[in-house]
C-alpha cells in the first residue's frame, strides 16, 4: 500500500528531514515506486509537485528534499499502485476548491469496487483510482450539506468522520485531508505522529543515515506536528492513531480527536 506524510505547525516550517525519510520508501528502502507527491500550503496558496516516477529516483523529489519550502500544512505520499495505471493524473495528493479554498487530500488503502457506485455530483475524478473517486465523493458529501463554509467546525469535523467511517466500510481508509488551516487525519489501519517542542531534541531517521538537532533549528514557541504512516525516526516515541480515530491538527495542536465510538 502507499505511505502518508503530513506536517501541521504554528509557524512556517521546512519537512526537508522528514521528506527525506518517506522519499526513500518510494523504491529504496521500500515499494512504494508508483510515483509520488507533495502539497504545501502559502496562506491560502496551494504549492504542488507530482512525480509518477520513484521518489527515491526522482531529482524532483532530491530538488524538495533539498529546497526549504516553509509551509504550516504539508501533505504528502508516495504511491504503489493497486488502482488506476502509474502516471501523473493518479499521482497523489489531489486537490479540489470549496468555500474558495483549495482542500488537498491524500489516500493510503484500497477500497471495494463498489464505490464507482456510488453517485458523484459536483466533483469528478480527472484519475481513474479509487482514492480520487473517494476525495471527490468526500467533497460532494461536505459541500451539500454545508453549502458555505460552517462556523463551528466541531460540527463539520463530526461529519468528516461520519463519512470516512463509510468509506472505512468500504475497505482500508487512512487519509491526510487540509483545506489550508486545519489537518484532518483519519485512520484505518495505520498512521501515526509526534508533536516537537520545547525542548528540542536530536531526530534521526530510520531509512537513511540522517540526523538533525531541532533545538538548533528551532525557537522555544515553535510547534511542530509530524503524521506518517509508520514512524519515520527510531529514537522518538510516536503516537499511534487508533482504527476510526480522526485527529485534527491545527497549529500543530490537537483540536479535536473522535473515535470509532464518537
Amino acid at each position: 500500500m502507499c505511505e502518508l506524510l503530513g506536517m501541521s505547525a504554528n509557524v512556517p516550517t521546512d519537512i526537508c528531514f522528514s521528506f527525506t525519510g518517506l522519499m526513500q520508501r518510494g523504491g529504496r528502502t521500500g515499494p512504494h515506486r508508483d510515483g509520488w507527491g507533495i502539497a504545501f500550503y502559502e496562506g491560502k496558496g496551494l504549492r504542488c509537485f507530482h512525480d509518477p516516477k520513484p521518489s527515491a529516483d526522482s531529482r524532483i523529489a532530491n530538488l524538495v528534499a533539498d529546497y526549504s519550502i516553509k509551509s504550516r500544512v504539508v501533505i504528502s505520499h508516495i504511491r504503489q499502485a493497486n488502482v488506476g495505471q502509474v502516471c501523473l493524473e493518479n499521482t497523489h495528493p489531489f486537490s479540489r476548491e470549496l468555500w474558495g479554498y483549495s482542500w488537498t487530500y491524500a489516500h493510503n488503502g484500497q477500497l471495494d469496487p463498489n464505490l464507482f457506485d456510488w453517485p458523484l455530483k459536483f466533483y469528478h475524478p480527472v484519475g481513474t483510482t479509487d482514492s480520487e473517486y473517494a476525495f471527490c465523493w468526500l467533497l460532494d458529501q461536505i459541500r451539500n450539506r454545508y453549502p458555505e463554509r460552517p462556523t463551528d467546525l466541531h460540527e463539520l469535523e463530526r461529519f468528516i468522520h461520519q463519512c470516512c467511517e463509510r468509506l472505512r466500510g468500504l475497505g482500508v481508509f487512512n487519509m491526510l485531508l487540509s483545506e489550508s488551516t486545519h489537518l484532518f487525519c483519519y485512520c484505518s489501519t495505520k498512521l501515526a505522529w509526534i508533536t516537537r517542542r520545547a525542548p528540542f531534541g536530536e531526530a534521526r531517521l530510520k531509512d537513511c543515515e540522517m540526523s538533525v538537532d531541532f533545538g538548533a533549528e528551532t525557537t522555544p514557541n515553535d510547534v511542530v506536528t509530524v503524521i506518517a504512516t509508520e514512524p519515520l525516526t527510531d529514537n522518538e516515541q510516536w503516537q499511534r492513531l487508533q482504527a476510526g480515530e480522526l485527529v485534527v491538527f491545527n497549529d500543530g495542536e490537537v483540536v479535536c480527536d473522535l473515535s470509532e465510538a464518537s
